[in-house]
């Protein structure tokens, strides 16, 4: 995997936290904030992706929604992938 140099601005006591809970769990090492931002930005993408499929399924009847879950499931393991 390739990285990318980000630049970011945060409050002082927002770097001061993560700094003191990397140290806590035995971090503080190169790296460190890189992995800890990294792993937060991915939470969070897949909270309000899911967010979004929630709220644009929100109309679907439990039934409908559950077979389309279902089926794709069942493509799925079908796949020559798999």
């Amino acid at each position: 995997m390739s990285a990318t140099r980000w630049n970011l601005v945060v409050s002082q006591s927002t770097k001061i936290a993560v700094r003191r809970f990397l140290a806590n769990q035995g971090g503080g090492r190169r790296g460190d904030v890189s992995h800890f931002v990294e792993e937060a930005v991915r939470i969070r993408i897949l909270e309000l992706t899911a967010a979004q499929a929630k709220a644009a399924n929100a109309d679907v009847e439990p039934h409908v929604l559950n077979a389309a879950i279902d089926e794709a499931l069942a493509s799925t393991k079908d796949s020559p992938e798999n």
